[in-house]
């Protein structure tokens, strides 16, 4: 071999070791993860105190496409006080692919709302019988997140992704499932522009609870995530007649989640909610200045606006709030894989693992049962703070170092907002058993290796094409 294609030979065979060497280390740490797993899975993290009530769990866990994942999985729990997990209720059992909406009764039962691939399933679960006690399916209704009970034969449902030849059907509506028969309708689209979030789509509102509030069953106040904001709609008149936040204003709401109606103990109306998308639980106030702001009053939302009185940000995509008659609030950290309870503050007193994916979390009466802030005597801004140091929330991750490259910087925002965005797609993606380094080691060292493979093929082709045509008989 002459000295020029030596030294060829010997540059090849370098970049391949080198290369070798790189992929190798890049792939060790998913190696690592896979002999000592980093996932969580169901029990206490910090319980500073303990609760006086069982606190019930639904976990979404993932599946796509009627794919589940064995380490996502649906499932409902209950916690003790001091987080232990008490009983737990696989989704396989029901063939359930999602669990969401949860209302416990009182008496240990819980109303659930689950979806498979065929539609909706709305049932009440026993755990003492350990038994599915009621059930009604709602063929075709897909991703249904909130069906809630207001007695055995009624329900009220929120109907999201309904889009027919191109027109959204969503819509809310209050059926008896011992008549079969619907008791009232009210559809977005006839309420709302149809160029709302862009126009039409196969997931318009994106509608994601609905409950009735006040006295009675006059009022249902609603959250069509799509549109960033939480309306109350009087079913007398089919009027919106409170409205928090608006299409696009991601500063009032961003794809909120769960939202809570309160009141002060003068009436004013409050709503407590997950913001999801901003990271954050936060708590609005209404004035209509020298007009009546209670619900009812007849005041129309255009003379309103909502007063920010308190927030808590520094989840990962919280989804449900609910405000405990202590005060304190209790928060699902779905994308921390956790329920914690925080006080006024944002300090973390009560903390429960429940992977994966947490959709909502109840203690006691469904909902807030709690003082308002402003009646508890605190306002203003917090961060979440506190919680055990083995906790999702408690570890560094690439979208926290995204997020501190770019600190001080002119790119400060443009980072901050891929590290949001980061963090709220790669825990869909990532295995359970990996953190979020080794998960990102592990995408660049198969993305490097395909390029290198990819190289080798191209650049040996003919050696290769010359191998197949021996292999085959067919070389000259």
């Amino acid at each position: 071999m002459d000295v020029p294609l030596l030294a060829e030979y010997t540059r090849g065979t370098t970049a391949r070791i080198l290369a070798a060497v790189v992929i190798s280390a890049l792939l060790a740490p998913a190696a690592a993860a896979a002999v000592d797993p980093a996932e969580v899975d169901l029990g206490p993290g910090t319980v500073a105190s303990p609760a006086d009530e069982r606190t019930y769990v639904s976990i979404q866990g993932f599946h796509f496409a009627g794919y589940g994942q064995p380490k996502k999985p649906a499932r409902l729990v209950a916690a003790d006080g001091d987080a232990e997990l008490a009983w737990l209720f696989e989704g396989d059992e029901v063939g359930a692919g999602w669990f969401y909406e949860i209302e416990p009764f009182g008496d240990g039962r819980l109303a659930v709302t689950s979806t498979n691939p065929d539609g909706t399933v709305a049932f009440v679960y026993d755990p003492a019988a350990d038994e599915v006690v009621h059930s009604t399916a709602f063929p075709g209704l897909r991703d249904t997140h909130s069906t809630s009970r207001l007695a055995e034969d009624r329900l009220l449902v929120a109907r999201m992704r309904a889009t027919e030849n191109g027109v959204p059907e969503d819509r809310l509506f209050v059926t008896n499932t011992t008549s079969d028969t619907v008791e009232w309708t009210w559809r977005f689209r006839e309420h709302y522009p149809n160029d709302t979030d862009g126009g039409f789509d196969e997931d318009w509102t994106h509608v994601n609870d609905a409950e009735f509030v006040g006295e009675g069953d006059r009022y249902v106040l609603a959250s069509p995530r799509n549109f960033d904001q939480v309306i109350v709609v009087d079913r007398r008149t089919d009027d919106i007649v409170m409205r928090l936040g608006a299409d696009d204003d991601h500063d009032t709401l961003y794809e909120q989640h769960n939202p809570d109606y309160l009141e002060r103990d003068d009436g004013t109306p409050v709503i407590l909610v997950a913001d999801s998308e901003n990271d954050r639980v936060v708590e609005y106030v209404r004035d209509c200045g020298d007009a009546d702001p209670r619900l009812g009053a007849g005041t129309p939302p255009g003379e309103c606006e909502w007063n920010r009185a308190w927030s808590v940000r520094g989840f990962n995509w919280p989804r449900d709030a609910d405000r405990l008659p202590n005060g304190n609030t209790l928060v699902t950290d779905t994308l921390n894989h956790r329920v914690v309870e925080i006080t006024p503050e944002g300090e973390v007193v009560w903390e429960f693992f429940a992977a994966w994916a947490p959709y909502e979390a109840e203690r006691g009466a469904p909902g807030s049962d709690g003082p308002t802030m402003a009646d508890h005597g605190t306002t203003g801004s917090y961060a979440v703070a506190g919680g055990a140091d083995d906790s999702p929330a408690a570890r560094y991750t690439v979208a926290d170092a995204i997020a501190d490259l770019g600190a001080g910087t002119p790119l400060q925002s443009t980072a901050a907002s891929v590290a949001k965005r980061y963090a709220h797609v790669e825990p869909w993606l990532r295995p359970v058993w990996m953190t979020s380094w080794a998960f990102l080691a592990f995408v660049l060292g198969a993305v490097l290796g395909l390029g290198w493979g990819g190289y080798e093929a191209v650049s040996r082709r003919n050696a290769i094409a010359d191998a197949i045509r021996t292999r085959l008989g067919t070389g000259e």
